[in-house]
């Protein structure tokens, strides 16, 4: 443990405390979290910062569609400059909605509603009002919001800093103590290398399971990287050498992949999570761009680069965004998509 971390502990111990005490009202009933007439499926995580929500958010709302279901998507819509319950429509931006369900929105477009909202009951009860034909809704980043009980609960840690290796704030980066993995109904662990060996996964499932529920599965996913994707119409075919530009908690995957396939960084202007974009921002990546480089970005970032602000400072650059789906090890995916038709199949009568 770093030392600063250390001296920070009997602050970490009173937040835990706080934050275990009011664990322990809901648990008890004393203070109820609401349930509603469809499956409310909870996706996120114990860490402050990014373990991978938004890919996994988008493979469940893909599944659900293939199961024939009509999901909608609800956040709290962080970093946007709105109050309350809003549902995404096309003039929407990343400071109407923030960048997360803007980045849902663009990809499911009319299929799959988007909402966002701070009081996730009011959120999921509007929701059901104004959708009638809803039979589902994904709660994005919900885990600690306790006033609405999950029918699923799906907890993310990533491979390389597991929940269980770290300290409550201030300490370290967690919103609450380990135990708090016991509300989990499913545990992935995020960000794998795709040839994690079984025996490196058995390790760290015996690591979780130390804090999860008795049976609780534990599943591994990693990162799919797809081909660059032009954002602006300077955009051309890319070289090797690039400059890269994100504001996203952990682009360590991301460089690495982008290495991996020769691609030469000769500039890395790193952000953090959901920086809102500026046009002297995009002014400081111009000037790092040599003759014939491009940018390459992340799609949760480009999201925040079309805000129409920034129209005239980003068409002069060539952009590219890559995009990212998960993928589970083994047998994870079947073991997911169980779980999901499970919530739709009547209930024997006992």
């Amino acid at each position: 443990m770093p030392l600063l971390s250390f001296f920070l502990l009997p602050f970490a111990w009173l937040y835990a405390g706080v934050m275990a005490v009011r664990n322990w009202l809901y648990d008890k009933g004393i203070k109820a979290g609401a349930s509603f007439s469809v499956p409310v499926i909870s996706v996120g995580n114990l860490r402050v910062g990014g373990t991978g929500k938004t890919p996994h958010v988008a493979w469940v709302v893909r599944e659900l569609l293939a199961q024939g279901e009509k999901p909608a998507v609800l956040s709290r819509g962080y970093g946007r400059r709105t109050r309350g319950y809003r549902l995404a429509s096309t003039t929407d931006t990343a400071a109407t909605l923030g960048d997360e369900p803007l980045q849902h929105h663009q990809d499911f477009g009319a299929a799959v509603p988007v909402a966002v909202s701070e009081d996730r009951r009011v959120g999921i009860t509007t929701l059901a009002q104004q959708q009638p034909s809803l039979t589902t809704v994904v709660l994005d980043d919900a885990y600690q919001h306790r006033r609405v009980r999950p029918t699923l609960s799906i907890l993310l840690t990533e491979q390389h800093r597991p929940f269980y290796t770290d300290y409550v704030l201030p300490a370290g980066r967690l919103r609450e103590s380990r135990g708090g993995a016991r509300r989990a109904d499913v545990v992935i662990v995020t960000k794998c290398a795709p040839s994690l060996p079984t025996s490196t996964q058995h390790t760290i499932a015996a690591s979780i399971r130390r804090y999860a529920r008795a049976g609780v599965p534990v599943l591994f996913s990693t990162y799919r990287y797809g081909a660059p994707v032009a954002i602006t119409v300077q955009a051309t075919r890319p070289g090797t050498s690039i400059v890269l530009l994100t504001g996203i908690a952990h682009p360590e995957p991301l460089r690495n992949h982008l290495q991996a396939l020769g691609y030469q960084i000769t500039h890395h202007a790193a952000f953090t999570d959901h920086h809102a974009f500026s046009a002297a921002d995009i002014a400081g990546v111009a000037a790092q761009c040599r003759a014939g480089q491009c940018v390459f970005t992340t799609q949760k970032d480009a999201a925040r680069l079309l805000a129409p602000e920034l129209a005239t400072a980003v068409a002069a650059l060539p952009i590219f965004y890559i995009p990212i789906d998960v993928q589970f090890l083994g047998d994870g995916a079947a073991c997911l998509q169980q779980m999901l038709s499970s919530l739709f199949q009547p209930q024997a009568v006992v």
